[in-house]
């Protein structure tokens, strides 16, 4: 078994009065299930906090990042992979953290197939075009160029724990936006009053293992490849203080529980951890508009978690004081109630 193992994450944050994940193609609201009328946010979202985080306050090493060129245009992941790692997809897998994390695809053209003076229908490689047998060294770096690494850190959708209502702000500014113009103009946004917000994920040991022995065998060098048990704490540290930092009008956000389950079975998890929460209220779920208006309920999760103690190794626990966690009538934090319950408990190495 890996040191990695499988893990299991479950992340919760709340937002205030802001639009966590607005969609692009509807005006920018924030993403609602009409039917439960349950916020969601895509993992996308959860992974680009974690990016920014570690690369511009860890100073880590990240290849999906926004960076621009001397013009102001956006630079795209072919142009980064062929000025930063020479292009090659192997080369960039050392030294990304977030793609020891999350994976990436490569599909990397040849400068033929780029050029776009050339005929269409043109093959990419003309010894091929005439003889199909034929396996050349450009045909094989070519190859190597075009590859697939599933991450061995996954997350589904994250989603609101209760239902939330939606409302437009509407407001002006101050300045105008031409010179020939005298007055500001109006504004308006979509947000949510409250919602708390909560992430399922895991972590693959066996995944991790099968991306660093492949890497291994095409590098020329081996050191570097692989996940390892730090590059999972900078994650969960940077998803977070991550959290934290992403403090503007429109992502008012805190983190409040970040709870990790270490397995004895690299292939076995119990899955929807988030789905065994519960807010409890005498308000409307729309109504709630801070931790004060509700509790979580944690004792469907801390039961199917006892059910399963034979399975996990130790849990790991980071609870904001400000959220009130609960197993039945008794109000603790679930560090606490979990150790009643006999498991394992341990910090996470990062403060804050």
């Amino acid at each position: 078994m890996s040191e990695i193992g499988r893990r299991e994450i479950l992340f919760l944050y709340d937002v205030i009065y802001a639009n966590p994940n607005g969609d692009p193609n509807d005006e920018n609201r924030p993403r609602l299930d009409e039917e439960s009328g349950k916020l969601y946010v895509t993992d996308v979202r959860l992974k680009r906090t974690v990016r920014d985080y570690m690369k511009d306050i860890l100073g880590k090493e990240i290849y999906i990042y926004e960076e621009t060129d001397e013009e102001g245009k956006r630079i795209t992941k072919a142009a980064r992979l062929r000025q930063s790692f020479n292009s090659s997809p192997i080369e960039a897998m050392r030294h990304c953290i977030d793609l020891k994390l999350f994976g990436a695809t490569f599909a990397i053209k040849d400068k033929e197939k780029e050029n776009n003076d050339k005929p269409k229908g043109k093959s990419k490689n003309k010894a091929v075009e005439e003889n199909e047998d034929t396996d050349s060294d450009e045909e094989n770096e070519i190859k190597e160029k075009n590859l697939n690494f599933t991450g061995p850190v996954q997350f589904r959708f994250g989603r609101s724990l209760h239902a939330v209502k939606l409302q437009n702000v509407k407001g002006t500014t101050v300045m105008p936006k031409g010179e020939n113009k005298k007055a500001g103009t109006f504004t308006d946004k979509w947000i949510v009053p409250y919602a708390l917000i909560g992430f399922e994920g895991v972590v693959n040991g066996i995944t991790a293992e099968k991306n660093r022995e492949f890497l291994e065998k095409k590098a020329k060098e081996s050191d570097g490849f692989g996940l390892t048990l730090e590059d999972l704490d900078t994650m969960y540290q940077a998803m977070w203080r991550g959290t934290k930092e992403l403090f503007t009008t429109s992502k008012a956000q805190s983190p409040m529980l970040l709870l990790e389950v270490v397995y004895n079975d690299e292939t076995y998890h119990i899955g929807d951890l988030e789905r065994m929460l519960t807010v409890k209220t005498e308000l409307k779920h729309e109504d709630i508009r801070d931790t004060k208006d509700y509790l979580l309920d944690t004792t469907d999760l801390v039961n199917v978690l006892k059910e399963h103690a034979d399975k996990i190794r130790f849990i790991r626990v980071k609870q904001n004081p400000i959220l009130n966690t609960a197993y039945g009538d008794e109000v603790k934090p679930i560090s606490d109630i979990l150790k009643e319950h006999g498991f394992e408990v341990q910090s996470f190495s990062f403060e804050g």
